[in-house]
């Protein structure tokens, strides 16, 4: 026995202890690094024993032997098999349970202290550490980690693939469901990196590491708005436009592109997508279309030889950069198929739609880019309707409303549901095209006159299998009725026209009240919604079907309570609530292919209603319309006269803005008139120099010709500049004449328009206040008249009627009064604003006043001046009559006497003989 315990084997967790105490003391890094690599080789074996004992010592490796890549990477291999599960061992239930403990239990050990995270953040660069087995909790870690997410970025700059691409798929586990970090790693400059990436690995054609890549931008970018947006601005859209250049040639798709391309177009997709916000959205579609990326997607849904799910995919994903932006369907519209002749795209999506042998996902796809494309676009909803009208029908070229048509008819039902929607859809809130439908004429066969597309839809409802086999099955009735809703609701034209038949309404009431099985009950509650329809929009201009025989007909024939029971199974329906989720027809079997969108809209906006009108007798009914057409009536005179009050205000802050135009003009008047007495003085100050020039030459005639010469020069020459200003003032004379004339000409239309306006608004207010009196002085005569009835002996059973009046009558009363007070108010106002604008009109008369005093000032000194000039010429004309008598008594007296162009001549002469001997000096 002694022999036998001598020789016996340590068991594992003696092992692991003893391996642990190495690792710890050891001071030879071989030591370590052995005793570590044992570790690694029972860390699978004894998990919970090496975890147990181990994780401290392995921590305190990686923080301080770094420098040794071997023994790292062994103690990164060991902590990773004890924290995360081997997937491709084969366990029991039980096993397996207790293997997902462990590995939780040992994670929360790891990261109760942050700094282990950030350990291993700053090892990435050295070894591949897989941390997906770290959930939200390493997440929480990252975020706080000073640069973590830093580092992990620096990760897909790293020369070395086999890290970039491990940190990709790190970063695709750590973005999941996490919008900050999203943040963070987008404002990483992460969309330049990986657009980079994806570019170098040859985008739709590259690999795996392509895939990873757009696998993280979808990540970054679904239900993130906040990064949508940086996507946009950061003119990223327009990079994505060469991932769909795939060619003329599309043989031999493989997998990996046929992935690629499929994740590019979900993309897209996440950038227009109808939950997004509707100015996110059509932003990013405006940018899809002005950089070409919808005409490439274009191509591709027109191309031949394209994988079926990459083109129903590319299918939804034009309806999405299409859906409610007028530009982009303008040019979706205008996309025409390589065929001979060309066909419209929209003509080729419809065929294949109702044609029955086409995919299922693909003929929904394209009920979804149909109904995309007339999404709030009025335009095409009357293109395709016009298709239909017997005017613009060519019987040589096959058009949407001939398919349409087709497939409303056919013999598949699901073309029938799908045709109906389409059509539908055609008309939502566009009650133009509701009443240019009713115009659409049906040939159904030879000899037989034709009929309308209204009466055929509800013939095919109310006869079934003696119009055609089929009409009898819930998918084709479903669709029809969804399209009759659409149809007549909001029209009353329409709803006369469907009444007009006799079958009509004995058909849908028929149906109602019968007790069907569960398959019929939808059936039965759209036709409940039909009728009901047909009630609330009547405009009763048929005798025998107004609003209250049509009641009287449903409370004899079916009951008010079982008609709203059968209404409510619409909503009640379990694939109602699944259709009213998203626009997109998504359906798992084209059996589940029953309620469309925009219908369960309409559903839920009429089924209150309806039920509000049903319930309501006569009586209550015409009670309402009173009170209504009396408020309305009043809500009218009040709106009439805020209207005029409302103008009344226009004009008098237009008199003001003139007021003030005015005011200012006369400043700018003012300015001139002092710059021309300014001038004026001038001209007056010359004028006197000159005078006493001409004094002094006149004492100085026998001076000699070269000084007599240069004052006559120069009286010539002042004489001329005279002239030129008197002409100048006279022509500023005569404008400032006219602009005065027509500032009186203004101010007096701007009296006159006052006077106007204060008698209007006077007349108003007073025949305002004049009505308002006689309606509160009737209210109160018919009040007391209520309470005398009441109190003189009024049977009891009608006194709460007499009272609710009286507190009908005391509302309208103090509706009344406020009314007036109000009114008075206002008056008050417009009162005040008249005054204002009396004062504002006397201080520009007063202005103008002023200004025609300096008008006057300004003529005098101008005839003045005139007068003054005129003296001046005489006396100049006189200096020169005396100058030519001297110098003809020289020259008699033999004195040689030079003109004055012979002084100039000779001037002349002399100034060029300076200039030459300036030039040869």
């Amino acid at each position: 026995m002694g022999g036998q315990a001598a020789g016996s084997q340590p068991s594992g967790a003696e092992t692991i202890q003893k391996l642990c105490d190495r690792v710890a003391s050891s001071t030879l890094l071989e030591d370590r690094r052995d005793a570590v690599r044992a570790l690694k080789s029972l860390s699978k074996k004894y998990r919970m024993e090496v975890g147990t004992q181990a994780m401290d010592h392995l921590i305190n490796i990686l923080q301080t032997d770094r420098s040794d890549s071997e023994i790292l990477g062994y103690a990164l291999d060991t902590l990773y098999n004890i924290i995360c599960n081997d997937e491709e061992e084969e366990q029991d239930e039980n096993a397996q349970k207790q293997a997902d403990d462990l590995g939780a239990q040992f994670t929360d050990k790891f990261i109760q202290d942050p700094e282990h995270v950030t350990l291993l953040l700053t090892l990435l660069e050295v070894l591949n550490f897989q941390l997906m087995c770290l959930c939200v909790q390493v997440q929480g870690v990252i975020l706080v980690s000073p640069m973590g997410v830093s580092r992990l970025m620096d990760l897909l700059a790293d020369s070395r693939e086999v890290i970039r691409n491990d940190g990709l798929l790190l970063l695709q586990q750590l973005t999941k469901g996490n919008a900050a970090i999203q943040k963070i790693v987008a404002f990483e400059n992460a969309f330049e990196r990986l657009l980079d990436i994806i570019t170098e690995e040859g985008s739709s054609d590259g690999g795996i590491v392509v895939e990873d890549c757009l696998l993280l931008l979808l990540n970054l970018l679904k239900n993130n708005s906040s990064n949508q947006n940086f996507f946009k601005e950061g003119s990223y859209i327009q990079r994505m436009k060469p991932w769909f250049e795939v060619g003329d040639d599309n043989s031999g798709w493989s997998a990996q592109k046929v992935t690629n391309l499929h994740l590019m177009l979900q993309l897209v997709r996440v950038m227009v997508s109808p939950v997004n916000s509707p100015g996110a959205t059509a932003s990013c579609q405006k940018s899809m279309y002005q950089c070409g990326l919808l005409q490439q997607l274009c191509t591709i849904l027109m191309a031949t030889g394209v994988p079926a799910d990459i083109l129903t995919e590319t299918i939804n994903t034009v309806s999405e950069v299409i859906r409610g932006s007028q530009v982009n369907q303008d040019y979706f519209a205008s996309v025409n198929a390589p065929s001979n002749p060309p066909r419209p795209a929209i003509v080729v999506l419809l065929m294949s739609m109702v044609n029955e042998r086409q995919p299922f996902v693909l003929r929904c796809a394209v009920l979804y880019c149909f109904q995309c494309f007339l999404y709030k676009n009025q335009k095409g909803q009357g293109e395709i309707v016009a298709t239909l009208l017997p005017s613009t029908i060519d019987a040589n070229s096959i058009s949407a409303g001939q398919l349409l048509c087709g497939g409303l008819f056919s013999a598949d039902s699901l073309s029938n549901w799908c045709a109906a929607v389409a059509l539908a859809h055609a008309l939502q809130d566009n009650l133009t095209q509701k009443e240019q439908l009713l115009r659409v004429q049906l040939a159904t066969s030879l000899g037989k006159p034709p009929v309308s597309l209204l009466q055929q839809c509800t013939n095919i409802l109310s006869q079934g299998d003696k119009i055609i086999r089929r009409g009898s099955k819930v998918q084709t009735r479903v669709g029809l009725l969804m399209l009759l809703c659409t149809w007549i609701s909001n029209c009353p034209i329409a709803v006369t026209h469907f009444l007009h038949n006799q079958e009509n309404v004995p058909f849908l009431t028929a149906q109602i009240s019968e007790n069907l099985g569960e398959d019929e009950r939808l059936v039965q509650g759209l036709c409940a919604l039909l009728l009901g329809i047909c009630i609330y929009y009547n405009d009763n201009s048929l005798e025998n079907y107004t609003k209250e025989k049509l009641k009287q007909l449903i409370e004899k024939r079916i009951g008010k309570e079982n008609f709203v029971e059968k209404l409510g199974f619409i909503t009640k329906h379990e694939l109602y609530s699944r259709a009213a989720q998203k626009p997109q027809p998504v359906f798992p079997s084209p059996e589940q292919m029953l309620f469309d969108h925009e219908f369960t809209k309409l559903v839920k906006e009429l089924e209150g209603i309806i039920t509000k009108a049903v319930h309501k007798s006569s009586e209550e009914e015409k009670k309402e319309e009173e009170v209504k057409k009396t408020l309305e009536q009043h809500d009218n005179i009040v709106t009439q006269y805020k209207e005029l009050i409302r103008e009344q205000d226009a004009h008098i802050q237009e008199l003001k803005e003139q007021v003030l135009s005015m005011t200012s003009q006369n400043e700018q008047m003012q300015v001139t008139i002092t710059q021309q007495l300014s001038q004026i003085q001038q001209h007056k100050d010359q004028y006197n120099i000159l005078k006493l020039k001409l004094g002094k030459d006149t004492q100085s005639q026998s001076n000699s010709q070269a000084d007599g010469s240069q004052v006559n020069g120069l009286q010539t020459e002042e004489l001329t500049q005279l002239k030129d200003e008197l002409e100048e003032l006279r022509k500023q004379h005569t404008l400032l004449k006219t602009q005065l004339g027509d500032k009186d000409a203004l101010i007096d239309t701007l009296v006159s328009d006052v006077c106007e306006l204060q008698v209007e608004v006077e007349n108003s207010l007073h025949s305002l206040i004049q009505s308002q009196s006689t309606e509160i002085n009737h209210l109160k005569t018919e009040r007391q008249e209520l309470l005398g009835r009441s109190s003189d002996g009024v049977p009891s059973s009608n006194s709460p009627v007499d009272f609710a009046k009286i507190a009908e009558l005391e509302s309208r009363l103090a509706a009344q009064t406020t009314d007036m007070e109000r009114l008075k108010e206002e008056t008050k106002r417009s009162l005040e604003s008249r005054a204002d604008l009396e004062q504002q009109l006397a201080s520009a008369t007063s202005t103008v006043a002023i200004l025609q005093t300096e008008k006057a000032k300004l003529q005098t000194e101008v005839q003045e001046s005139k007068k003054e000039q005129d003296d001046l010429l005489m006396l100049l004309a006189d200096q020169d009559q005396k100058i030519h008598s001297l110098k003809q008594k020289l020259k008699n007296l033999g004195e040689t006497v030079e003109d004055e162009d012979d002084l100039d001549a000779r001037d002349q002469t002399d100034d060029d003989d300076e200039e030459e001997e300036e030039d040869e000096d």
